[in-house]
């Protein structure tokens, strides 16, 4: 990006957060930074594709909570419709299933909002240029993800997996329950949701898969 003196041009910037009070902060936090430039405000998804079209920022800083559309489902539509426009995430949320979905939506960095100005200054940065940038918290985790063993039974949940555990040593619901300091009924769900889980109809069926998986192993 450079003016046609050959100087670089500001980033232009997009600022998507359904809380106003916190646009107009990070945009005086940004109006001070040099070479960064914030060309417009949206509080949800529709509102952000809208801008995008008005005013095609380099860079648009994306919530994932928003009313209406998401910011999840609104960076899949700004790849699709305004690929040589990225998406850095800001936001609260650093649970790995949000992660991964923004990530998948395509979006190029993941802040949380606790991130130090020079951080988001950076962030913005990297991503103008086409680089990839998670906040140290954020990448830890995914770091954390990657390097962990591949668990058994991957469609179930970690519960699942400890109630399908306890069933392949042969334990009863009521047995279970009382190990695993749950309500009977809540354990009879875990089991009619493995067994949809694993595609069987029977307890036995599921503690041959469960054996098979590694499961049920005492000792």
């Amino acid at each position: 990006m450079e003016t046609s003196r050959g100087a670089p041009a500001a980033i232009r910037v997009l600022l998507a957060d359904d809380h106003p009070a916190l646009r107009r902060g990070l945009a005086l936090l940004l109006e001070t930074i040099p070479g960064i430039e914030v060309v417009a405000h949206a509080g949800d998804g529709e509102a952000t594709l809208r801008e995008i079209a008005l005013h095609g920022p380099d860079v648009v800083v994306m919530d994932l909570r928003m009313p209406g559309m998401d910011g999840i489902e609104a960076t899949r539509r700004v790849m699709r419709d305004y690929p040589s426009t990225a998406v850095l995430v800001l936001t609260m949320f650093n649970e790995d299933a949000m992660v991964t979905e923004a990530l998948r939506s395509g979006a190029r960095g993941y802040l949380l909002k606790t991130a130090e100005s020079d951080e988001i200054e950076r962030a913005i940065r990297a991503v103008a240029a086409g680089d990839v940038i998670f906040s140290q918290a954020v990448a830890g985790r995914l770091i954390d993800r990657l390097s962990a063993p591949n668990p058994p039974l991957p469609q179930l949940s970690p519960r699942e997996r400890e109630v399908l555990d306890e069933i392949a040593t042969g334990a009863t619901n009521g047995a279970i329950a009382l190990r695993l300091h749950l309500s009977h009924k809540t354990i009879a769900n875990h089991v009619s949701a493995i067994l949809l889980k694993l595609g069987v109809s029977t307890r036995g069926e599921a503690i041959v898969i469960a054996k098979d998986a590694g499961l049920g192993r005492r000792g």
